[in-house]
């Protein structure tokens, strides 16, 4: 009996005790409190039980035994005390086995054991899984530019927000990430800050703090040590970026981790490289912010709408997860469709459209701030984004960041490929199509440029919007490549 309590739990014994004795079992409430605590709708039911049990449940509250008998007109009903306002109860034919209140009196004392470790296992997971969700909090926090209250939030979880960091994402087996989060915590002492990933179910995000600027990328204690415990992982790394440049981090990782995949030490760290930011910020703030001047200032019809804040933090997640950015925002699609055509109705343009969505990308990128942050100067926006794009410092990234398609170590068809693709709207079966060649065979085109550019293509958060971004600013410098 105390096995069997002990591998299968309260479920497995009361099973177990139903079938010694040719009866019912189960636990019946013996206040209304235990029945009100019931959690889910089998404990509910169980916590009712035959009417003779329930009857003999109210007889022992009221007399305030420890046990009790009730005999009814062809059955009776055994009642055992445990603690919680409940009691074992079996409702068992007449006459029944002489030995039934001897083994029930033992199977109590064992039941009151497993049910405490059950109820202490499910306010653990309660507890964990409330961790999780402000774990995602500060996350999306970060991710939105919102400094402050991350702060204040993972300072009560522990550990501090590390800054300056590096930020690994880890693929593993969902089932592994528990492994995966000790792991983290153990080789940096405690000190790297670990979320489970809310829109890929096998990923693990942990924002480490970066050792020294210059270190080698190859040799990476951590990443090493994640990989060696598992043939099944995978280990994307970022820079060495400030805490206010997370959004970044998480997109360096992720495209590092697109390049892992493909190597045989399975980890790697985004590699140096023009960054998109960096270029465009003299040419590009002041557009940005009356760009997205209609989005800052909207004032929602009604209380319950999505203020400013929550329509560009969409806009965001859906620009690096697609569809799965209901995942981060925790809404149902048909919100996010609503959401994404509000946006479309501030901004004037069409979202469907890959040359709009880069657009909004850069436009997001070079305001991390959000509404009100940094208001400055106005800036005159009606050289639009062509005229940030013309900027000597965009021309050069622009250069550096396609010179790799056109590079000794560049795939045949590179560079059509990718200009087909992105002339599509990032969209495979059309590409392809225009290509002449199938969809998987462009598929495996594109994974070999995402080896090459170190960057990922095929999932998100994909650098499509800086590929489209660096065509057109070649285009307008006046080289050679044609119109993507």
């Amino acid at each position: 009996m105390h096995r069997l309590a002990h591998s299968g739990g309260s479920a497995a014994l009361l099973e177990w005790l139903s079938a010694r004795l040719g009866g019912w079992t189960g636990v019946v409430a013996t206040d209304a409190a235990a029945a009100a605590e019931a959690e889910t709708e089998a404990e509910a039911e169980a916590a009712a039980g035959p009417g003779l049990a329930v009857r003999g449940a109210a007889e022992m509250r009221a007399r305030g035994v420890r046990s009790a008998v009730l005999h009814g007109e062809r059955s009776a009903a055994l009642l055992f005390a445990l603690d919680g306002g409940r009691a074992l109860a079996a409702v068992l034919d007449l006459p029944h086995d002489p030995a039934a209140p001897a083994l029930l009196a033992d199977a109590a004392a064992a039941l009151a054991l497993v049910l405490r470790a059950e109820e202490a296992e499910r306010r653990e997971e309660r507890a964990e899984r409330a961790e999780a969700r402000a774990r995602e909090a500060v996350l999306h926090l970060l991710m939105n530019g919102r400094l402050s209250t991350a702060h204040q939030i993972a300072e009560a979880l522990g550990p501090s927000l590390p800054d300056p960091l590096r930020m690994y994402v880890v693929e593993c087996p969902a089932g592994q990430r528990g492994e995966v989060a000790r792991i983290c915590g153990a080789l940096t002492g405690g000190r790297a800050w670990i979320v489970r990933c809310p829109v890929y179910v096998r990923h693990l995000i942990a924002l480490v703090p970066a050792g020294p600027a210059g270190g080698c990328a190859e040799h990476d204690p951590l990443a090493q040590a994640l990989v060696g415990a598992a043939r099944d992982r995978t280990v994307g790394v970022s820079g060495r970026l400030l805490l206010r440049e997370a959004p970044a981090a998480y997109t360096q990782a992720f495209h590092a981790l697109a390049v892992a995949r493909g190597r045989a030490g399975r980890h790697a760290r985004f590699g140096p490289g023009p960054e998109l930011e960096l270029a465009a910020h003299a040419a590009g703030t002041g557009w940005a912010k009356a760009r997205l001047a209609p989005l800052h200032t909207y004032e929602p019809r009604r209380p319950q709408d999505p203020g400013a804040q929550e329509l560009r933090a969409t806009a965001h997640a859906w620009l690096n997860f697609g569809p799965h950015a209901t995942r981060l925002l925790k809404v149902h699609r048909n919100t996010l469709a609503t959401r994404l055509r509000l946006i479309e109705s501030v901004l004037g343009t069409d979202l469907g459209r890959l040359p709009a969505q880069a657009e909004l990308s850069l436009a997001l990128r070079l305001t991390p701030g959000g509404p009100g942050a940094s208001p400055g100067a106005p800036a005159a926006a009606e050289a639009g984004l062509d005229g940030v794009l013309r900027h000597r410092d965009l021309a050069v990234w622009a250069r550096a960041h396609l010179a790799p398609l056109s590079g000794p170590d560049a795939p045949p068809g590179a560079r059509e490929t990718v200009r087909a693709w992105l002339r599509h709207d990032a969209h495979l079966v059309p590409a392809a199509a225009a290509l002449g060649i199938s969809v998987p065979g462009t598929r495996k085109r594109l994974a070999r440029v995402e080896e090459l550019l170190e960057r990922s293509l095929l999932r998100s958060p994909s650098a499509r919007h800086d590929l489209w971004l660096a065509h057109r600013a070649e285009e307008l410098a006046g080289f050679a490549g044609p119109e993507a």
